[in-house]
């Protein structure tokens, strides 16, 4: 049995990753769907406050509640993020570090200063209506009526890392090329060069939940072995 610790991208809770985290408790597994602070279920503490440290703290309470066990901590899109800063602190505890088509941030950079011009534009925009909250595109909100808004300042926050997730042994990045006009191109490009991660790609959209449920299984359960 192993331990899954699954955070989502920007509008979204825990929820989107339900479908497939319930396949892997089915198979004996423990899993956490993270919502963040200020999104989802959480949406009502969503304030000007709510950064991206906020988020890593998020994420390193939900490993520390299960010390007994290494976590496969996977985020998706923004996810990417927290993820990376909980893994700095936390290095010890994770079995395996998954990047699903998200950010991987280096020291000093925010998701803003990583997103292509297109996209900043979009992400001042969405928050154009009272400064700290940003509002999901209308075809998102369609799709779904849980997604919320979410804290600008997770966006605009620069990351501090010290290095040492680094050090953990097993990163992998799923990139998914089907996405079109991905803010996640130069990340990729990036990755795929760097011999201490393994880089793999599916010609799928960006949500890998509704494209390619099975393909991610197969991933994450690889991640156990």
């Amino acid at each position: 049995m192993a331990s899954y610790l699954l955070v989502p991208g920007t509008y979204h809770g825990g929820w989107w990753f339900e479908p497939v985290a319930e396949r892997l408790r089915d198979l004996g597994h423990r899993v956490v769907s993270l919502t963040l602070t200020g999104v989802g279920e959480h949406n009502h503490l969503l304030d000007g406050s709510v950064n991206l440290d906020t988020h890593i703290a998020d994420v390193v309470r939900a490993i520390d509640e299960d010390p007994a066990e290494p976590v496969v901590l996977v985020g998706h899109s923004y996810g990417g993020m927290p993820i990376t800063g909980a893994a700095d602190q936390r290095p010890e505890r994770i079995r395996s570090l998954v990047h699903l088509d998200a950010f991987a941030p280096r020291d000093g950079e925010s998701a803003f200063d990583i997103n292509p011009t297109a996209w900043r534009e979009r992400i001042v925009q969405a928050a154009a209506g009272n400064g700290f909250a940003m509002v999901p595109p209308a075809f998102l909100a369609d799709r779904d009526p849980r997604i919320t808004t979410h804290p600008l300042a997770s966006q605009l926050q620069r990351i501090r890392l010290t290095g040492a997730h680094e050090k953990i042994e097993r990163r992998t990045y799923l990139h998914l090329s089907g996405f079109e006009g991905t803010p996640f191109r130069a990340t990729w490009d990036r990755i795929r060069q760097d011999p201490s991660w393994t880089a793999l790609e599916l010609p799928v959209g960006h949500d890998i939940i509704r494209d390619a449920p099975d393909q991610l299984l197969e991933l994450l359960l690889a991640q156990a072995e």
